[in-house]
């Protein structure tokens, strides 16, 4: 039954992806009304690797995702190639899942948007929002532009409380002013699909050597993600800066990297479904929040530097949106302007921080080409590469990995000159 979408609701969360859907989710759960507003109808597509991280499977599996997981591709780790080297790197497991998984994003977001309006968010698809209307410095309510009977209409949806989570472009953050920083390392990434005969490996594998047309040594890597279905996800990434932008084509790359591993991993027909994006990372943004709004995910720039990751970062901050809107729902006057930003930066703020002083040493020319095949060399180094890169550290864990790679980010947030979130 589709429930007919309420004029005014306490939270109204733009966009449905893993971010919007986890927060509409998780804010229902905790007792508030709930309107969970897409441009898109679904099931529809969005770009990205479609890899899950174990930080992922841990979150989807507090939504309560965990049966539906089990019926999903599970992968032990990753097959990490370059430089003549192929290394096997488990997950490494410790307080998080010693799995992960990959599925289609088409799949993946319909799922975590339908726990969403089982919990009892209402769903609002079609809605594209774009404009906002204040009232003493407060968000209370949304403009969005709708199809209704082949003609383009206007609505208002009035709101006690706004969460943006309307991906890396975020429309509605520039809106309210939002500020994406490229000085800091940011990614740039396309993806297709397509047929192999080896798309129930239960590995995911990244090449960290990736070459260009002219043999060249680029600052990213290649990655082909089993999705168990006959096919498997392949893609490119790399990274760039203001000083270093990316002279790349990515649909060009894609189809060269698609080529170089067609033998290895038995590749049949052209590449399907091509797209790109360019992603915020790091916490490269400023005004994230307002009196009574946030960003969250995506729109946040809540994407690690390393490894263009940005799934589990999306489910994450949606649960903890969700539990600071329930913590201040009786305050009538509550200011999350600064709230918001501290609670990002006591969570990812100095993972984020070494995380993009490294990336931006990637685009450094020269750099990858000559540590590359040092690290590649060492298990041992590129165990603790993984398991830093994929931020799989929580405040959980007190080895030495973690303390040392802690006290890196303490030491680099210091020397910021715009530190995350800032």
């Amino acid at each position: 039954m589709t429930l007919t979408v309420p004029t005014e609701t306490d939270v109204l969360v733009i966009g449905a992806g893993p971010a919007g859907a986890a927060a509409a989710a998780w804010a229902s759960r905790f007792g508030l009304d709930v309107v969970l507003a897409d441009a898109k109808y679904f099931p529809r597509d969005k770009t990205c690797g479609d890899g899950l991280t174990p930080r992922a499977v841990a979150e989807l599996q507090h939504l309560g995702l965990g049966e539906w997981l089990a019926t999903q591709p599970r992968n032990l780790g990753l097959r990490a190639a370059g430089f003549k080297q192929t290394l096997l790197l488990p997950w490494p497991g410790g307080s998080l899942p010693d799995y992960g998984s990959a599925v289609p994003r088409m799949e993946l977001d319909a799922k975590i948007r339908e726990v969403a309006l089982e919990s009892g968010a209402i769903a609002a698809d079609g809605y594209r929002a774009v404009d906002v209307v204040s009232e003493n410095g407060r968000i209370v309510a949304v403009t969005f532009e709708v199809r209704e009977d082949g003609k383009k209409v206007t609505k208002e949806i009035r709101c006690r409380r706004l969460v943006v989570a309307d991906g890396a472009k975020s429309q509605l953050g520039r809106t309210l002013g939002r500020a994406w920083h490229k000085d800091t390392a940011y990614g740039i990434a396309g993806r297709a699909y397509i047929d192999s005969g080896r798309s129930k490996d239960q590995w995911i594998s990244s090449h960290l050597e990736l070459r260009g047309e002219k043999n060249e040594v680029l600052s990213g890597y290649g990655w082909i993600f089993p999705l168990a279905d006959g096919e498997v996800n392949i893609g490119v990434g790399t990274l760039a800066t203001n000083k270093r932008p990316a002279d790349i084509n990515l649909r060009s790359l894609t189809e060269l990297y698609t080529d170089q591993q067609r033998d290895l991993w038995d590749l049949e027909g052209d590449i399907k479904n091509f797209s790109s994006a360019l992603l915020p990372m790091g916490g490269a943004v400023s005004n994230i929040a307002g009196k009574n709004w946030v960003l969250i995910g995506d729109a946040a720039g809540c994407v690690n530097p390393l490894n263009g990751e940005g799934i589990d970062y999306g489910l994450e901050t949606g649960h903890l949106a969700a539990q600071l809107l329930a913590e201040t729902a009786t305050n009538a006057n509550a200011d999350l302007t600064q709230v918001w930003p501290t609670q990002l930066v006591a969570k990812y703020g100095i993972a984020f921080s070494i995380a993009r002083r490294i990336a931006g040493l990637l685009t450094v020319p020269g750099f990858i080409k000559t540590f590359g095949p040092i690290g590649m060399r060492s298990t041992f180094l590129m165990t603790i590469a993984l398991r830093v890169m994929g931020n799989l550290v929580t405040e959980a864990d007190k080895d030495a990995t973690a303390k040392l790679w802690r006290s890196a980010g303490r030491a680099s947030i210091k020397l910021d000159d715009r530190p995350p979130f800032s």
